[in-house]
């Protein structure tokens, strides 16, 4: 059983996403006073996710508030794409993680059912 559910998990890995950077870093935005700005870039190794949903999280994974262009970003397999995640100065402190989720289709029968997240932590 143990060596089924180890099988599991390192398939899951092999097809999961990736993101950049690791720990990110905010600085303050040139478009708005008050506002923080990072960057990031998501790269997708799955073959049967096009979808990726982005998250941003405090220390103990309740959602914080963000904005961002697209909150659900559509990324052709082996292709990597950009984005920026923008937060109020106030909430500085409160923002610990940006995550990256995998969105599968229902109807797609070809999925194999595992979700990913990846998620980088704000330095």
């Amino acid at each position: 059983m143990r060596f089924i559910i180890a099988l599991l998990l390192s398939a899951s890995i092999a097809s999961a996403h990736e993101m950049v950077p690791t720990y990110p870093i905010w600085w303050n935005a040139t478009e708005a006073n008050g506002i923080l700005k990072t960057n990031l870039s998501i790269w997708n190794r799955r073959k049967d996710v096009v979808y990726y949903e982005i998250e941003v999280f405090d220390q103990n994974f309740k959602p914080a508030d963000f904005a961002t262009q697209e909150k659900i970003i559509k990324i052709n397999y082996l292709q990597r794409k950009n984005f920026s995640i923008y937060i109020k100065e106030n909430d500085r402190d409160n923002v610990t993680y940006i995550c990256t989720r995998s969105r599968l289709l229902k109807d797609d029968v070809q999925t194999s059912g595992v979700s990913s997240r990846i998620c980088s932590k704000i330095k």
